[in-house]
């Protein structure tokens, strides 16, 4: 019987192997021999989640052929991986991979570490504040006052609860966008609205059109569902969008969705502006392609910007543009609250596809949600979520120019992300000698398709102060490592750091 549950070809595999050597000529590197940084390469990819335990590795001779290296320096590669556990061979079953005993499995999206590793560990992998007290407490509070008559009834309630579905469909009108409480379902946080989304519109095999990069959990998500990812590659620096190339593929691919991030894209920080929004609005609508925008950044501006129309307001009745929002980014990640609007028989086969799926949301969260809404409360707590992140956007800005001059960015004017290009090193190598010397962060390629910018690291607005000096000095001892050659040796140990 075969021990591995998928399979990687040898095309893929080499793609996903050259991605990692996106470094300019000239850095100062030991180069290993070719088996072992093939070996090497072929580890980070499993560590990082990119290739899955458990899936064959192409044979030795096809590797070799889309490598373009000899069939001995891929047999030799193979061997190391089995002698350090990463890989399984039996005959007549191929090769696949596997982690050491005693390893965890890798984390393919970017989930949080446990509290109790915090004090050795920086976590720069979760775009995640701590809750803005005292509003959470008070919160929860003002649920539980309202909780009574709700639990005289059977709680489930596939749609949301009438009263914050109705708050909800005000808050979008007084943003200019007339909006019914029909046209609002809520759901358990963005992920789950947007699974909903791409179970209803995008079945296996379907295109779904991404920007490219976006953002890793909901990447994943996607190919889980069986998509075929389409990136479109955003335009420079903080300027949104590339529309040109939007209209390309929504005419040659004819996806049958495409995602979007308008307001402080994740990762880069990008700001579409109205007019590219409009004209995305008008290419989605010509191609057929239902244009998924999700808002959950939208309130996170940091600076003094004026902030463009919602893409919906350029499709009001919902007939292209599925908005989907969040109280998860602006207020605090546990308080899992998500909402789609859409056009009222959009959201009538989203509410009957859940009756297969979570069935509702949380009745004590959706109160506590609607409570923030209703009192004033959501916006004091979100100005204070602002002068969190932008304490520790300033904070981490300049301990990173400080310890890491030759690194790239663009400093966004709002949401919760740094994209950062890190100097002609490898992300992935960065990222995996990072977790030993005490900081943990994401490398880009989680934020592509098929290992694009493996040169770049994504760096959340999550400390600042003391820690984000610490984890700057962090990331450039990390930083040392790889430029010298070490992404597989010992490296430095991670300083204890209370925050």
């Amino acid at each position: 019987m075969a021990q591995w549950t998928s399979a990687v070809g040898a095309a893929q595999l080499a793609r996903l192997l050259n991605s990692q050597q996106d470094r300019p000529a000239g850095a100062a590197t030991r180069r290993p021999p070719a088996y072992r940084a093939l070996a090497d390469g072929i580890r980070l990819l499993v560590l990082e989640g990119r290739v899955p335990v458990a899936a064959r590795l192409p044979a030795e001779r096809e590797l070799a052929l889309s490598l373009s290296v000899s069939r001995t320096t891929v047999a030799a590669a193979y061997e190391a991986l089995r002698a350090e556990g990463f890989l399984e061979s039996r005959r007549g079953a191929g090769s696949w991979t596997a982690v050491p005993a005693g390893n965890p499995l890798p984390a393919r999206g970017l989930e949080p570490l446990p509290p109790e590793t915090l004090g050795s560990m920086i976590d720069l992998g979760c775009a995640a504040l701590p809750a803005p007290e005292p509003w959470l407490t008070r919160a929860v509070q003002g649920a539980l006052e309202e909780l009574p008559p709700y639990a005289h009834t059977h709680g489930d309630y596939p749609a949301g609860l009438p009263a914050l579905r109705a708050m909800i469909a005000e808050r979008y009108t007084a943003r200019g966008i007339p909006t019914m409480p029909e046209q609002i379902m809520v759901t358990t946080g963005a992920m789950g609205a947007i699974d909903a989304i791409c179970h209803l519109f995008g079945g296996r095999g379907e295109r779904i059109a991404v920007e490219s990069p976006s953002y890793a959990n909901i990447l994943q998500l996607m190919r889980e569902a069986g998509a075929r990812l389409v990136p479109v590659a955003m335009a420079e620096g903080l300027t949104g969008w590339d529309m040109d190339r939007w209209r390309q593929v929504l005419r040659d691919a004819a996806p049958r969705i495409a995602y979007v991030v308008a307001d402080f894209h994740n990762p880069t920080g990008a700001l579409a502006d109205e007019d590219q929004r409009r004209r995305l609005v008008e290419a989605a609508r010509s191609a057929g392609t239902v244009l998924v925008a999700d808002e959950t950044m939208t309130e996170l501006w940091l600076d003094d910007v004026t902030m463009p129309r919602p893409v919906c307001a350029f499709d009001p009745a919902g007939s292209t543009v599925v908005t989907v929002g969040s109280a998860s980014k602006a207020f605090w990640a546990g308080m899992r609250i998500g909402w789609v609007r859409a056009a009222p028989d959009v959201i009538r086969s989203l509410v009957a596809a859940r009756a297969y799926a979570d069935l509702g949301t949380p009745v004590l969260e959706q109160l506590a949600v609607n409570w923030l809404f209703s009192t004033g409360g959501w916006e004091h707590a979100v100005e204070l979520r602002r002068g969190q992140a932008r304490e520790n956007r300033d904070a981490l800005v300049a301990a990173v120019r400080k310890e890491l001059p030759s690194w790239e960015f663009e400093v966004p004017q709002g949401g919760l992300t740094l994209w950062v290009r890190a100097g002609g090193l490898s992300g992935s190598r960065l990222a995996e000698v990072g977790e030993r010397v005490g900081v943990r962060v994401p490398s880009g390629p989680r934020f592509g398709v098929d290992g694009a910018f493996e040169g770049y690291v994504r760096l959340p607005f999550t400390v600042g102060g003391a820690v984000a000096e610490e984890a700057a000095a962090r990331l450039a001892a990390a930083a040392r490592v790889v430029e010298n050659g070490g992404a597989s040796g010992g490296g430095e140990s991670p300083r204890t750091f209370v925050a």
